[in-house]
């Protein structure tokens, strides 16, 4: 049996396996060439701790920071995959749930809204 998530280590050790994964694949890391993930990769720690553990972190408006990166339901898609396979493969339990419903309620969230920009309805 696995482990839950439990701490900041298994939220850092999530984020950077998963994103190792991900920069690998021919879809999605395109869009995220020219992103220092050294200097990225502390914020998205303190965003997934935020929303998992409950710890201070990120706050303000993720989207608007993301917006420029001009993915759409495919690309959410294969992300969403990527997350949901790095998460069961690492962990189970209650956190584990609670990663997977958030990673799944943000993706539809900026693909929505990303949807919106392209028709030139999304509002700041």
């Amino acid at each position: 049996m696995k482990k839950d998530i439990q701490n900041t280590d298994d939220v850092e050790l999530l984020i950077r396996t998963f994103y190792a994964k991900l920069l690998k694949d021919q879809l999605l890391a395109p869009h995220f060439e020219g992103i220092d993930f050294e200097n990225h990769l502390p914020r998205m720690f303190a965003f997934w701790n935020f929303l998992l553990l409950g710890q201070e972190g990120i706050t303000g408006n993720v989207f608007d920071r993301h917006k420029k990166l001009n993915i759409g339901g495919k690309e959410f898609d294969r992300w969403l995959a990527y997350f949901n396979a790095t998460i069961d493969f690492l962990f189970e339990g209650e956190i584990t749930e609670k990663a997977k419903n958030q990673a799944a309620l943000l993706g539809f969230t900026f693909n929505q809204k990303m949807s919106h920009l392209k028709l030139g309805k999304y509002a700041e």
